[in-house]
């Protein structure tokens, strides 16, 4: 008579797999994919909004012509930090290497698009800034910038976790300037989702 194998066998070593993938996949491989950078200054705009009471328009505005000024250059900067007014590190580190020297600070772009996609701020001006951008008002330094070693592109800020990006700070929680929020925010406003709305 032959005895009867138990399947018990089959089931553990998938179950094994099973999990080695799920880390790899979630864990491991984010990891490998996403170098982490950090700004080369460290800007808090607590500072800037909380104690010297600016407005996100001080810095980020639109020109004449409709374009976005989003980074202010280190000439504006300059007018109030042509010397160090303070005993922060970064401040001296900004006066000392990038106002005297005349040089722009290589800033990383988290919301940084491709560039077959074409965003009007102009277009969103009435919209609260928090709507697609993390609310940087609140932080006192700048979130780590995680990059994409295949594409450049950063993944907003945010910290991977388990293959998703998550926030370390409340402000940067949720995603940004994904193309699933464009369109579902274009259709919540009765706006068009035609294709060349937003690639030209």
């Amino acid at each position: 008579m032959v005895k009867k194998t138990s399947s018990s066998g089959g089931a553990l070593p998938f179950f094994v797999g099973f999990v080695a993938m799920l880390f790899v996949g979630w864990w491991a491989f984010p990891r490998m994919l996403f170098s982490e950078v950090q700004q080369p200054i460290r800007f808090s705009h607590v500072v800037h909004v909380e104690e010297q009471e600016m407005a996100c328009e001080d810095c980020h505005f639109l020109n004449e012509d409709g374009s976005f000024n989003g980074i202010p250059s280190t000439a504006s900067c300059a007018e109030c930090h042509s010397d160090v007014l303070g005993e922060d590190p970064d401040e001296a580190k900004f006066v000392e290497q990038y106002v005297n020297e005349e040089k722009e600070v290589e800033w990383l772009v988290y919301q940084y698009q491709p560039d077959n996609v074409f965003f009007s701020h102009a277009a969103h001006q009435g919209k609260d800034c928090t709507t697609c951008h993390p609310d940087v008002a609140k932080s006192d330094t700048p979130p780590t910038y995680y990059q994409n070693k295949l594409t450049d592109y950063s993944n907003g800020g945010y910290k991977i976790v388990f293959g998703r990006g998550v926030g370390v700070d409340p402000a940067y929680s949720r995603g940004t300037m994904k193309m699933w929020e464009c369109e579902r925010c274009h259709a919540e406003n009765g706006q068009s989702n035609a294709c060349y709305v937003c690639h030209r």
